[in-house]
């Protein structure tokens, strides 16, 4: 990195910062903070979602990510993330916003009783500081490998740019990050379209992608560059097994998979309809649960703006999550195995590092600062998203439910900006589980805690599932998503198989997770009896959380604007269907 590389960084980044602190000073209320006094027009709801959806973990781990699983990645964005915001923002987030709701968390009481809320609370607390944590050793690695610097200075370097976040989203809430966010989505889609453009160029196009590829393997072409191929991974590799006794390799196979003696490893084939079922979930997990995306959308001045957010933020999410994500796709061609990768010390020769390696190799002038600023602003930009969303939960959906239930609006509003610093250097413990590969731990807490979440709010809003169901189906999706982590270790340690092998596979754990939760409900609502239909089976009674209430849905009244709901619900038809087209004709 020159001189002129880190002006440009500051010069890109710098403003929006100040920007967002200068914006910080209209914060005054519990309602600014929280959910920008409810004043956010659709388009820069849709270019936050964005911002927010693509933080610098997506950019890195993301290519990590792809450069593993290959295109069938692409099913996530392309088709989960979308579908996803459009059912948020039609059906999920739409009784919410019009109850003068602040968090996602707050429903769940309404439909499932006080557990379910706080079980919502501390999921999404340990899923999105997982995130955060994420961040922070993509950061890491950028630095690490583009720069060049020390161990310790990168670290100080993280730490930095966290602090920097915190500061912003303490003093400003909801509207300054909303606003960052939409300025820094711009500094994001500039940078991700330069480095792919250069890269692209290097590795000569699509048909040059498919010659590197067939020259390392003859199969891995097909593999990478199609979502219809079926996806094999490698469980125990030749070295591994080569130490291991017979009843050893047994004891691996308790939990699938099938022994090639002939190449001397232990692999797992998975059919591209239940992978594409897996990311496809994994989709509207992150659409649905995380309250990231709620508090936005509870940000809108309308019904209409809210509906209308999403269709900006699919349309920029279709077009840059291919540029994005070929990134892992070309750094395959070029690095068909990460100990080829060149320049790297053995520790950092993994797939994660297939991003910085190759803004570390971009010799053009000036390219290599706007790429790091894009990396830099994904960062600031979801930093402070997950920081003021967790302080919101943790506010309204335990501190003020919980603990301190009737202290005025500015004792709230403090609390939350003292919570969001903590909340973002805490998620730095999450760093020394990410040395193996960020996306596959992420995917295993997904499966493993936030799928039986989704499942309760489809089920709540879709269905008349008893209102004790929530949260004794989440206990038991949960129990099952512990058992399926423990399972391998089980089976390797003592010779115990716990599940069946299907049950325990990577990929058919999220499909199976939905149906053992939302079949509890059912079996249990069938015991139970099912709820009648209509009416709320909870009202804040008072207190802040009841006044906040009414101060929103005030605000609300105020601002709508008559429109007609035809052009949204079109529009998302039209993304969705573009979404579909890509992921299972073009690409399949």
């Amino acid at each position: 990195m020159s001189l002129t590389d880190w002006l440009i960084v500051i010069l890109l980044n710098g403003p929006i910062i100040v920007y967002g602190l200068v914006r910080s000073r209209e914060t005054k209320t519990s309602a600014d903070w929280f959910l920008a006094g409810r004043s956010l027009p659709w388009w820069m709801i849709g270019l936050s979602l964005y911002a927010t959806a693509i933080d610098s973990s997506d950019l890195v781990a993301d290519a990590g990510g792809v450069y593993t699983l290959g295109m069938s990645f692409f099913v996530i964005n392309w088709v989960g993330v979308v579908i996803g915001w459009v059912v948020a923002a039609q059906f999920v987030f739409l009784p919410m916003y019009r109850l003068g709701m602040y968090t996602n968390a707050e429903y769940l009481e309404v439909r499932f009783g006080p557990w379910a809320r706080v079980i919502s609370v501390l999921v999404q607390v340990q899923y999105r500081t997982l995130v955060l944590g994420i961040i922070a050793y993509t950061l890491y690695l950028v630095l690490r490998i583009v720069c060049a610097w020390p161990s310790h200075v990168c670290w100080w370097a993280v730490a930095l740019i966290a602090l920097i976040s915190a500061i912003y989203t303490a003093l400003g809430g909801l509207k300054s990050v909303a606003i960052t966010d939409a300025l820094q989505s711009v500094v994001m889609v500039v940078a991700a379209v330069v480095l792919f453009l250069v890269v692209w160029n290097n590795v000569g196009g699509w048909a040059g992608l498919e010659a590197k590829m067939e020259t390392a393997d003859p199969d891995l072409a097909e593999q990478m560059l199609r979502i219809g191929h079926e996806t094999v991974k490698t469980e125990v590799s030749a070295t591994v097994l080569a130490r291991l006794s017979p009843e050893q390799i047994e004891s691996r196979l308790l939990v699938g998979g099938y022994y090639d003696e002939d190449r001397g490893v232990i692999e797992r084939r998975t059919p591209a309809w239940l992978v594409s079922v897996a990311f496809l979930i994994v989709g509207l997990s992150y659409s649905i649960v995380n309250h990231t995306q709620a508090m936005r959308m509870f940000a809108a001045r309308s019904e209409w703006d809210l509906k209308m957010s999403v269709v900006v933020a699919c349309a920029i999410l279709l077009v840059t999550a291919f540029t994005n994500l070929m990134i892992g796709i070309m750094g395959r061609a070029i690095y068909p195995d990460p100990t080829a990768m060149a320049g790297l010390d053995e520790a950092l020769q993994k797939p994660d590092a297939i991003y910085p390696l190759l803004i570390s190799q971009l010799d053009l002038f000036a390219f290599k600062g706007v790429v790091v600023a894009g990396i830099l602003a994904a960062a600031f930009s979801t930093f402070d998203s997950i920081g003021s969303t967790l302080s919101s939960l943790l506010v309204r959906d335990v501190y003020a439910r919980l603990m301190v239930t009737d202290q005025d609006d500015h004792h709230y509003m403090r609390v939350g900006q003292w919570l969001t610093p903590l909340i973002i250097f805490g998620s730095f413990a999450y760093v020394p589980f990410l040395q193996q590969g960020m996306v596959l731990f992420y995917l295993d807490v997904v499966g493993t805690f936030v799928v039986p979440l989704l499942t309760i709010y489809l089920m709540g809003v879709s269905t008349r599932v008893h209102r004790m169901s929530g949260t004794v189906a989440l206990l038991v999706g949960a129990a099952y998503g512990v058992l399926r982590l423990l399972a391998p270790t089980v089976a390797q340690e003592y010779g115990i198989a716990v599940l069946p092998p299907i049950m325990v596979d990577n990929f058919a754990s999220y499909p199976l997770s939905m149906a053992i939760t939302a079949g509890t409900m059912v079996v249990f609502s069938m015991v139970a009896g099912w709820q009648p239909s209509g009416g709320l089976l909870h009202v804040e009674e008072g207190g802040w959380l009841r006044a906040s209430q009414q101060q929103v849905q005030a605000i609300e009244t105020t601002q709508m604007r008559p429109r007609s709901d035809a052009i949204p619900i079109l529009l998302s038809l039209a993304v969705i269907g573009i979404g579909l087209v890509l992921s299972f004709v073009v690409f399949w």
